[in-house]
């Protein structure tokens, strides 16, 4: 029973749900933050509604990055728009699990992270709105990890021969 459960293609599918999951479930607790910030400041003045969207919005990136590996990785095995899945091998599934943890495990955290510096981004549009543009500066910083751990994943997958 084991022996069918660790096989190449169950471990390529497991990093695909890695990225899938890690990233999304970031995003959606980096943009719950940012969203009670949002709902505090659009209670004090509705005008603001559009200024702390965007931030809100923010932290939903790492989740479409996330979603993004997956879909990479059911192409290149096969999975989606193919003759069926490939016949991999412990070691070609064990890559791509491999290849699909920087988006994973950096998605969750950065998303987080970036959740808390657009509610802080918020609250400074709350007080000062002429200031978005720093704010959403703040929070778009940690961004930079997200898109670097995508490209790293994204080379990573391409770099594999199957």
């Amino acid at each position: 029973m084991v022996d069918s459960l660790l096989n190449g293609q169950v471990l390529a599918l497991a990093g695909a749900a890695i990225a899938a999951t890690l990233g999304g479930i970031g995003s959606a607790l980096g943009v719950g933050v940012a969203g009670q910030a949002a709902a505090g400041v659009v209670s004090e003045d509705p005008n603001k509604f559009g200024q702390v969207l965007l931030l809100q919005a923010l932290p939903g990136t790492q989740g479409i990055y996330g979603l993004l590996i997956a879909f990479i990785v059911m192409v290149k095995v096969g999975l989606l728009g193919g003759d069926g899945m490939l016949d991999l091998t412990v070691a070609q599934g064990a890559s791509i699990f491999a290849a699909s943890l920087p988006i994973g495990i950096v998605g969750l955290c950065s998303a987080i992270a970036q959740g808390k510096a657009a509610a802080a981004g918020v609250m400074l549009v709350g007080k000062r709105p002429s200031e978005l543009a720093k704010g959403m500066l703040f929070a778009a910083m940690v961004e930079t990890y997200a898109v670097l751990a995508l490209l790293v994943s994204f080379l990573m997958l391409n770099s594999l021969q199957l």
